[in-house]
């Protein structure tokens, strides 16, 4: 990409470019000055829109620089909305980022005297971040007057920190490890994917075998880069496993050490006071990524109150249905408060932090599990319809059904009589009919009969009520959040330290940590194809 001294100012002027093969890259583009109030003197070419993935995937795969563009804002307008127009209004206008940047968490770190790589004081957390200051970005307009053409700004060309420096890839002399400038510094997805099989337990040869093979596709074999690999490995292992979740032994300080170093996967924190609840939204990268990917015009699920009674605080998450309508959990919001007010301040945060990505984003409709939700911030915030999910319900029916009749046929009879109330509910019948006729049945069965008249029969009125006046949620979708609440509990519940249960830190370190990672390769095998089962076979049973 040479420079060329013609500064053009109208797009108008700018020929149409499409190289050929399924992706290219900057490289094969001819790039010219566009001057403009808005972008001064930017490099900029002009491609057909359909061919902007195939530009995107070629500057990915940069053997240099090799790493992933995220959208780090984007705007959109409808067709119509504009009488007067330049020739580079957009009518959609993304921002893509190398993944390696805008955010530094290097800085502050020390070289020390006997290594050649960055040390970092500041975060002895156990997850060592990619993000190393690049600035290399460029924006992407669908031209608003000629849709079919995309026009390419690229704002900064190169892969460098503000410094000026190369900060990621194999030009980089402060890459991790001693001698890794020879090998490249792979991006964010493999280092994600060793890191994520590292806290799952698979062994260490596995994940050093997964891990040389994703290097290799971009520096070829290498008796020394296979050795530089698993010493990365090895010690990142150490890392993770000798890191605690106890940042301070008072646990709310140690949580606001946690956010102070993670702001970027905290997009709403309320400290507790004598006034406002203590409230933590939680939502990484990926995270965000994912819910921009299948919320947009899908589904937002909220599975509601987990650990009420065993956690310091409880659980609510908010679930996509990806691809193949498996749920996954793009964001987690650790509170007790239930309150209108603080409802709309962590719902409103959510948004905002999405629409600043991308302005377009609006979901189709709202799932909620739980009667006592407060309807009024789903409806202000995301102004959708509003469905219920009856999956609590059922599953609470179902296993103390199974709980307290020993008898499998009894059991059976039970349940098919509570569903026929369930669907007695839209009849011009007496709900509550069929449940008397289940009291008389069953006299016998005093342990349950108990149970449901003193825990159930109290609420069923509200519970009635939801389901009138709501829309119920497609099985496929009960069935997918209950998933996630039985993965959800077999990771909280399975640590043999107890007495961690009522601390904050221990809950965060364990979502981000353990279930994020099972999700992350979950999809990332699902999509990408790799993991064959035979050799993986023990890593699905980990993250299930």
């Amino acid at each position: 990409m040479g420079e060329d001294t013609e500064v053009l100012q109208s797009v108008s002027d700018l020929p149409v470019q499409d190289p050929p093969g399924e992706e290219f890259s900057a490289a094969d583009l001819r790039w010219v000055k566009y001057a403009s109030s808005e972008h001064h003197c930017d490099d900029v070419a002009l491609i057909p829109y359909d061919r902007t993935e195939a530009f995107i995937s070629g500057e990915c795969n940069n053997p240099e620089y090799p790493t992933r563009f995220h959208i780090e804002r984007g705007r959109k307008r409808e067709r119509g909305s504009l009488k007067e127009f330049r020739s580079d209004e957009y009518l959609l206008y993304r921002m893509y980022w190398c993944s390696f940047g805008p955010e530094n968490y290097g800085e502050g770190g020390a070289i020390l005297p006997s290594r050649k790589y960055r040390l970092n004081t500041r975060n002895r957390a156990a997850r060592p971040q990619s993000m190393r200051g690049c600035t290399c970005h460029f924006a992407i307009k669908r031209l608003y007057a000629r849709p079919s053409l995309a026009l390419i700004i690229y704002h900064e060309r190169r892969h460098v920190n503000k410094s000026g420096f190369v900060c990621h890839g194999p030009l980089d002399r402060d890459a991790i490890g001693p001698g890794a400038r020879r090998v490249p510094y792979v991006g964010s997805e493999i280092q994600q994917q060793t890191m994520s099989l590292i806290y799952l337990g698979v062994p260490e040869e596995n994940i050093l075998q997964t891990h040389i093979e994703g290097i290799q596709r971009y520096c070829g074999s290498d008796a020394k880069v296979d050795s530089l690999a698993s010493q990365y490995v090895h010690k990142l292992g150490m890392i993770i496993k000798r890191s605690t979740h106890e940042l301070d032994l008072d646990d709310q300080a140690s949580i606001r050490m946690w956010v102070d170093r993670n702001k970027k996967s905290v997009f709403f924190h309320q400290d507790a006071t004598e006034t406002d609840a203590f409230v933590l939204g939680i939502q990484t990268e990926w995270q965000l990524q994912q819910m921009i990917r299948f919320g947009h015009q899908g589904l937002l699920a909220s599975h509601s109150s987990f650990g009420i009674s065993k956690l310091k605080y409880p659980l609510h998450t908010l679930l996509v249905f990806d691809s193949r309508q498996h749920a996954l959990p793009v964001a987690w919001v650790i509170t007790r408060s239930v309150t209108k007010q603080d409802t709309l301040r962590w719902m409103k945060a959510l948004t905002d932090r999405i629409h600043y990505v991308d302005s377009t984003w609006r979901i189709g409709g709202f799932i909620i599990d739980d009667p006592t939700s407060e309807l009024d911030p789903i409806r202000n915030v995301f102004s959708c319809p509003i469905l219920f999910s009856l999956w609590h319900i059922r599953r609470t029916w179902l296993k103390n059904i199974i709980k307290k009749c020993s008898n499998s046929e009894v059991q059976c009879e039970i349940f098919t009589i509570l569903g026929k109330f369930m669907y007695s509910i839209w009849s011009e019948k007496n709900p509550m009919d069929a449940l008397e006729k289940l009291f008389q049945d069953f006299v016998d069965q005093t342990t349950f009969i108990q149970y449901f008249k003193s825990f159930w029969v109290p609420k069923l009125d509200m519970w009635i009520d939801t389901i009138r006046n709501l829309p119920l949620a497609s099985q496929e979708s009960c069935g997918a959040i209950e998933g996630y609440h039985l993965k959800l509990k077999l990771k909280a519940y399975d640590d043999s330290q107890l007495d961690a249960l009522q601390r904050v830190d221990w809950l965060v370190h364990k979502l981000t940590t353990e279930l994020h990672s099972g999700y992350w390769l979950n999809l990332y095998a699902d999509e990408s194809g790799s993991f064959p089962q035979p050799r993986w076979q023990a890593r699905r049973m980990l993250v299930k």
